[in-house]
């Protein structure tokens, strides 16, 4: 392969790697694995939710549950 050609191929690997969270999100994602209880979210939460992280309903407050949603668990309303 010429040289010319390495540099594009390294800055789509990156670029790739980037985008799927890079390297060290590949271990969070393991970690992140929903719990049988907990369900993907019937609805899409607002983006301040993401701030209520949760790994369980018994973490949620009354009338909520913890439910997986693009940005990790979050407590949401049941109402």
């Amino acid at each position: 392969m010429p040289p010319q050609a390495l540099l594009p191929v390294l800055l789509l690997c990156v670029l790739l790697l980037q985008a799927q969270g890079g390297h060290r999100g590949w271990r969070r994602m393991k970690k992140m694995q929903l719990s049988p209880e907990i369900k993907v979210c019937q609805k899409r939460p607002e983006i301040y939710l993401c701030k209520r992280l949760c790994e369980s309903h018994k973490e949620c407050q009354a009338n909520n549950i913890c439910c997986s949603t693009f940005c990790g668990n979050v407590c949401l309303s049941t109402l």
